[in-house]
């Protein structure tokens, strides 16, 4: 059997936390873990397997990979196919399916679960995998249903009996849910999956055969690329735009008369809004839960989280608040699935917002907006050990690198030289440079940058050890 993580999307009912640079599977929970690390792990519960295939977006591929080797899974493929651009699941789990015909045996079985699900009761956990695998190794599609707790409005439902699917049901109005609930014949769609690759193909081919072959086409074309142990294909952008963008559950789920269903006891939630990870808090006597520096005063059923500065909140009741440095969420409990509508009206105006936070992470390290205006902009920029930046030129800014801890290798022009904390270097529009963190511990610098124009588009790329456009 093979693992496959789909990761992707960009988690807009957890906005503001959650945006299409850093989407849900990269939220931290409170254990200081997020949603990725936490699915990583759970794949390493499943005994004798063949590796772990992550489909992710080319974006996230150096972050997803330090995430997959510290998660401890010592199985030896932990291969990745990288997207270009989001299509739905279908083509994603199209492309692992093709992988595993390819590179292991057309009847291997393949278990499929998304990155941003957080699953408990581990135990539980294993036992519906096994028997997954079973139903599946006999020809069936396997999904996985939750035994529902709560009416919930925001999850799709199957009806069943046994292991037999009798419908799938798309998400329910608050009434429709409840009877749900009693009659005991529904479940949860989980979004999980267990089929074998063969039995996977000839669906597309019976259903959407025009994706087969667009998919078909897209992997043939594919080289493999080693980075560290983590062979990668991606995905040509051209050819992977013609697959169809649609979900797997429609594509096939919907379809195919080979369904079969694993009713599962084990701990299961896709925190899929902000009252679901309020809940992973533990509450007050009062009912309020927070993260972070927050003080509540005459206040009931509140879930509060912040990032850094105080937050006081006086005389609320039932309320949803969300602070990070430059956006705040503000809603009623009965409203939150609305969270989405605003990212999306974000999304449409191109506000900054919906894209990236002020701290960006890149292969190397990261950054941190500290200020900017039209002409002028400051970073707190961290580098990890043995990291560098790539050589580069900016047309419209100049740059001034000032050391705060760790020692920096900068090349400035023509000079190469070594800064520790406390020393500078300037480098003028057009000059190439290049700063590298040669030691064991952390970088930090504070980059200084002045010009009339200041996008992270002004940069031409000589050489990067990380493989991004030169």
């Amino acid at each position: 059997m093979l693992s496959v993580v789909i990761s992707g999307g960009s988690g807009s009912r957890l906005w503001p936390i959650s945006r299409s640079t850093r989407p849900k599977p990269f939220v931290t929970l409170q254990d200081g873990e997020n949603l990725l690390q936490k699915t990583y792990a759970n794949h390493g519960l499943v005994s004798d397997t063949l590796g772990v295939l992550t489909v992710t977006n080319r974006e996230f591929f150096f972050e997803t990979k330090e995430l997959l080797a510290k998660s401890r899974i010592n199985y030896p493929h932990t291969p990745f196919i990288l997207e270009n651009e989001g299509r739905d699941t279908a083509p994603a789990i199209l492309a692992a399916t093709l992988y595993a015909k390819t590179f292991f045996d057309p009847e291997t079985v393949l278990f499929v679960t998304p990155s941003d699900h957080l699953i408990e009761k581990h135990d539980l956990f294993v036992g519906s995998i096994k028997q997954a695998r079973s139903l599946a190794e006999e020809g069936r599609v396997v999904t996985f249903g939750i035994k529902p707790t709560s009416p919930e409005t925001g999850f799709g439902y199957i009806e069943h009996e046994g292991t037999d699917v009798i419908r799938f049901v798309e998400k329910p109005d608050v009434q429709t849910a409840e009877e749900y609930l009693r009659s005991g014949r529904f479940l949860w769609n989980s979004g999980m999956f267990c089929f074998r690759a063969d039995v996977m193909i000839d669906e597309f081919r019976k259903y959407h055969p025009d994706m087969l072959s667009a998919m078909e086409d897209c992997m043939s074309s594919c080289s493999s690329k080693e980075n560290k142990n983590a062979p990668f294909f991606e995905l040509p952008d051209e050819k992977f735009s013609k697959a169809e963008s649609i979900s797997f559950d429609y594509a096939i789920m919907e379809n195919t008369k080979l369904t079969s269903v694993v009713p599962c006891e084990f701990s299961w939630s896709d925190i899929g809004s902000w009252t679901a990870m309020g809940e992973l808090v533990e509450a007050d006597e009062n009912g309020n839960r927070t993260e972070g520096n927050v003080r509540i005063h005459s206040g009931n059923n509140n879930y509060i989280r912040g990032e850094d500065r105080l937050i006081a909140a006086i005389g609320l009741e039932d309320i949803i608040a969300v602070d990070t440095s430059d956006a705040l969420l503000l809603a009623h409990k009965d409203a939150v699935q609305d969270v989405k509508a605003v990212y999306k009206q974000l999304e449409k105006e191109n506000h900054p917002a919906s894209q990236a936070h002020t701290t960006v992470y890149r292969p190397w390290g990261s950054y941190t907006v500290l200020q900017e205006s039209e002409s002028f902009k400051i970073k707190r920029i961290e580098v990890h050990p043995k990291a560098s930046l790539s050589l580069q030129k900016h047309y419209h800014r100049s740059e001034h690198w000032i050391v705060v801890s760790g020692s920096a290798l900068v090349v400035n022009g023509d000079q190469e030289m070594t800064l520790n904390a406390n020393q500078s270097t300037y480098i003028p529009a057009g000059q190439v440079h290049r700063i590298e963190n040669p030691g064991i511990l952390p970088l930090k610098l504070i980059e200084v940058q002045c010009g009339e124009y200041l996008g992270e588009d002004d940069i031409v790329r000589f050489e990067d050890k990380y493989g991004r456009d030169c």
